[in-house]
């Protein structure tokens, strides 16, 4: 079995916030950072080169593929924010919940796992926070501690 393209790395995630080089970019992922961990309690850690994560679970699919990955987070892009919301995917509730939310965020475009923000901004803050917190309890409901 393949092994998972995006791992945890030992790049510190303050370091890599600090390198961003768009000053706008850097702020927001500076006020993101904050936010993820307000609300989940757990320190960051880099997935990969770019992502932001916050906490992990692991699952196996009923094809038997075992998959270790992050509870959720975001990457600085240098286009869009991508926001890594899992809970939506795991639970129709949840999902119902979310497509609430994304009427009340602002400026938004979503992909098939993901949320994509341009600025900060663009966005309602208050929401992203509640999505946060609603996406985290539901992982924590799901896939109780890794």
């Amino acid at each position: 079995m393949a092994e998972a393209k995006t791992q945890t790395t030992q790049v510190n995630p303050a370091e890599f916030i600090e390198d961003i080089e768009h000053a706008g970019k850097r702020e927001d992922a500076k006020v993101l950072d904050a936010l993820f961990r307000k609300v989940t309690g757990k320190e960051a850690k880099m997935w990969g080169p770019t992502i932001i994560g916050y906490g992990s679970y692991s699952t196996t699919y009923e094809s038997g593929r075992d998959v270790h990955s992050l509870r959720t987070g975001f990457s600085p892009r240098k286009a869009k924010h991508s926001f890594y919301l899992m809970g939506c995917y795991c639970d129709e509730d949840t999902e119902m919940r979310t497509v609430e939310q994304l009427t009340r965020l602002g400026k938004h475009s979503r992909g098939k796992s993901c949320l994509y923000v341009n600025n900060l901004a663009d966005i309602d803050l208050a929401v992203l926070e509640e999505m946060i917190a609603d996406n985290w309890e539901t992982m924590n409901r799901i896939y109780p501690d890794d």
